[in-house]
């Protein structure tokens, strides 16, 4: 029998699965170009689905229900919480972009949304290996089919084909790996399995390891390290742009929360394995990330390649939780908790950039190049002042988060006292300059470079223009004032490690 806290945990999931079919079914009626009130209905339900996590979060209660297989904790909410007001402010700079090319006639761009957003939850939320699996492939099926929604586009198609088939082999690893983690350590909780691990109740080492090395292997596809990173650039230059945008940002979080759940709760005891692979996986993610990024005239190209190096700074937060073999809460907060910081930034940055291209390609052409962006300053300088702030953001300029983000990141880094770890911290340094040259040409093109003269105004509907507005600000905002949104993250983390 199933108690009534397992309910009580999983309300907003059950709000956004039963809102997700009612949505489907009130599309069918809908015959408006901009689908109406499918739009707003799913920006309802978004909003009342955040407000829920948030809401949790705030309580900072910790439940388990369904035999164990599901924590609400605070982690967890905010990363949802984060997750659904993500989908939401892609939704609204989608909709004028996916309307001009036909990409809402049956409403699935919405339904879609939703669903991927009900597999990140289960991601963040799972305490079993399979409930784990099971939101990554609801995330994962709804995202190939995104990526195809343009079905008289030769190159979305090819790049949902590319997306399926390399992420079909991800999924394998994955799930390989978690089976060879079942078969050493006899269960699928993942309470159970640190305990077992922790006691040293195993029998096969040698299976363990290896089903470690398989289950890196799957989250670092998940991620885009390199060299699981062969899909980035093709998905996200290949998929309509409003598809790019929601694969590049609230998937992270949910990428972010699988790992924890994953390796922290469940395999601390093996952080020293691990966090060295992580170590080899963000040396090589911020060298071949910024250096290939230089060669692209592609702007979507570039962003994909930029998403790669910032995902090294990311594992650089994850592999500083334990120094020396030894784990510590004050240490583990301060490493987690950063880059918690770090992908929760990164969204937000990457939100505003994808939007300037959304808007920009309304037009009736795609804004993917780097010369579309010429003289931005000259149509719109507001515009061109936001993607600034984005790029500088990204290249880790004060005074926008983006610099306290990888300050963060490098700070828990050096910390940990090691040679090793310094060293890599000074070369993530080195690799952040040479990144600032790609960023910095965008900026160039913008402000220095002639405009098209065919070029004429950028017209954004209300909504889109006060949520991209909102959106920069928050960069800056954060950049100045990061405590409150930094002491948020540590204090998540250190609610989940005590769970």
């Amino acid at each position: 029998m199933i108690d009534r806290y397992s309910w009580v945990a999983v309300y907003p999931e059950l709000v956004l699965l039963i809102m997700s079919c009612v949505i489907t079914l009130v599309d069918l009626g809908e015959k408006r170009r901009m689908r109406d009130t499918t739009h707003w209905l799913t920006m309802l339900t978004l909003a009342v689905v955040a407000g829920m996590f948030f809401t949790y979060a705030v309580n900072a209660n910790t439940i388990y229900g369904f035999g164990n297989m599901f924590v609400a904790d605070s982690l967890a909410s905010w990363l949802k919480g984060f997750a659904a007001v993500s989908v939401m402010v892609v939704l609204i700079y989608a909709r004028p972009y996916a309307a001009d090319r036909d990409m809402m006639r049956g409403g699935e761009l919405y339904s879609l949304s939703l669903f991927s957003l009900l597999g990140i939850c289960f991601m963040i939320s799972g305490n079993n290996m399979l409930l784990l699996y099971l939101g990554l492939e609801l995330l994962t099926l709804s995202s190939y089919a995104l990526v195809a929604l343009r079905r008289d586009d030769s190159q979305a198609t090819e790049a949902a084909m590319k997306y399926f088939v390399l992420g079909a082999m991800a999924s394998g690893f994955l799930l390989y790996g978690m089976s060879m983690i079942y078969g050493a350590t006899g269960s699928l909780d993942i309470g159970e399995i640190f305990r077992v691990i922790n006691l040293g109740l195993f029998e096969h080492q040698q299976v363990l390891v290896f089903g470690l090395v398989f289950l890196v292997a799957g989250l670092a596809f998940k991620l885009g390290a390199v060299p699981f990173h062969m899909w980035v650039p093709d998905v996200y230059n290949g998929a309509p742009t409003a598809v790019t945008l929601l694969i590049a940002s609230a998937p992270k979080l949910a990428a972010f929360g699988i790992i924890i759940r994953l390796l922290v709760d469940g395999l601390l005891p093996l952080a020293a394995d691990w966090q060295q692979m992580f170590g080899i996986l963000a040396v090589a993610s911020l060298f071949i990330g910024n250096v290939a990024a230089i060669a692209q005239s592609n702007i979507k190209r570039m962003l994909a390649y930029s998403t790669i190096s910032q995902v090294g700074f990311i594992l650089l937060g994850l592999m500083s939780g334990v120094q020396s073999g030894e784990f510590t809460a004050d240490a583990a907060q301060a490493a987690y908790g950063s880059a918690m910081f770090y992908v929760i930034t990164y969204v937000l940055t990457t939100l505003a950039t994808f939007g300037i291209l959304l808007l920009l390609a309304r037009d009736g052409f795609e804004a993917d190049q780097i010369s579309d962006l010429a003289g931005l300053n000259q149509r719109s300088p507001l515009y061109a002042g936001i993607m600034a702030m984005c790029m500088f953001s990204m290249a880790g300029i004060p005074p926008l988060v983006g610099f306290y983000a990888k300050f963060a990141v490098l700070q828990a880094l050096i910390s940990t006292g090691t040679v090793t770890h310094i060293a890599i911290a000074v070369f993530a340094v080195i690799m952040s300059l040479i990144g600032a040259f790609y960023y910095l040409r965008v900026v160039k093109v913008m402000y220095f470079d002639a405009a098209d003269p065919q070029a004429g105004p950028i017209r954004a509907r209300w909504d889109v223009k006060g949520v991209l507005s909102i959106n920069a600000a928050l960069m800056l905002v954060l950049g100045l004032v990061p405590g409150g949104l930094m002491a948020l993250c540590t204090e998540a983390i250190l609610n989940a490690l005590r769970g």
